[in-house]
């Protein structure tokens, strides 16, 4: 379980971030949603201890993710392509993290034979280093190294932003698997209302660093965002 303390997050007299008491059951599929400046990347960066907060702290698994190291071993994520290693090809950057994960050459070519279909041609034996690589083969690739190692904390920002079609609708059903079948927590934020709804069982609405709603995806959820996010947030924020 994730579980955020009195968690904030100001830079000098702004707030960006407030969330008291968040928590996350373990093996849910969990969507963040809100508009640019919402606090979505902010509170990634938390959870993964890329910036301190200004009060409170998260627990991932009863670890206090400030105070200790021990949750990177069961937990991953993909953020954006500034955290791959460029001069490196596919193939390499996917060996580097299976050694930092305990994994062998053999159990990581394991794991991408399971990939081909999302690779979809574009990423193996092209002999191209990752900042020669597309936007979207770059966040492929970002995206399957964080399942390396059987993590139980999966965490993607953005992860169908500059994706195609057909790698959008392979990716949900990734992403499905991993918390029906694997009992994976899944924890996405997404501008694009569609996706998040379709492979989220739970979404937070975040506004100006707050939950504004806390909503269990039903039929109803997509027209309640849509609503949401076409009138009042719309006029709060201008």
């Amino acid at each position: 379980m994730i579980t955020t303390h009195e968690l904030s997050k100001k830079y000098k007299n702004q707030v960006v971030l407030n969330l008291p008491s968040l928590s996350i059951p373990k093996g849910q599929s969990f969507g963040l949603v809100g508009n640019n400046g919402a606090g979505k990347t902010t509170f990634f960066s938390l959870l993964l201890d890329l910036i301190r907060p200004s009060t409170g702290y998260v627990t991932n698994g009863d670890v206090r993710v400030d105070g200790s190291e021990d949750w990177k071993p069961f937990t991953s994520s993909f953020i954006d392509e500034s955290f791959l290693i460029g001069y490196l090809t596919p193939e390499e950057y996917f060996y580097f993290i299976g050694e930092l994960r305990g994994r062998n050459t053999s159990d990581v070519d394991a794991l991408l034979a399971k990939f081909e279909d999302f690779f979809h041609g574009e990423i193996l034996g092209q002999k191209k280093y990752l900042r020669d690589l597309s936007k979207g083969n770059q966040k492929k690739v970002g995206i399957v190294a964080s399942f390396i190692g059987d993590p139980e904390v999966v965490i993607l920002d953005e992860p169908f932003a500059n994706l195609d079609p057909t790698t959008q609708i392979r990716l949900k059903q990734i992403i499905k698997d991993l918390a029906a079948k694997k009992g994976v927590t899944v924890l996405i934020s997404s501008h694009d209302l569609i996706h998040v709804t379709e492979v989220c069982e739970r979404i937070v609405v975040l506004q100006k660093g707050e939950i504004v709603k806390d909503i269990e995806t039903s039929e109803a959820t997509l027209k309640e965002l849509e609503h949401f996010f076409s009138g009042d947030a719309i006029r709060q924020e201008a």
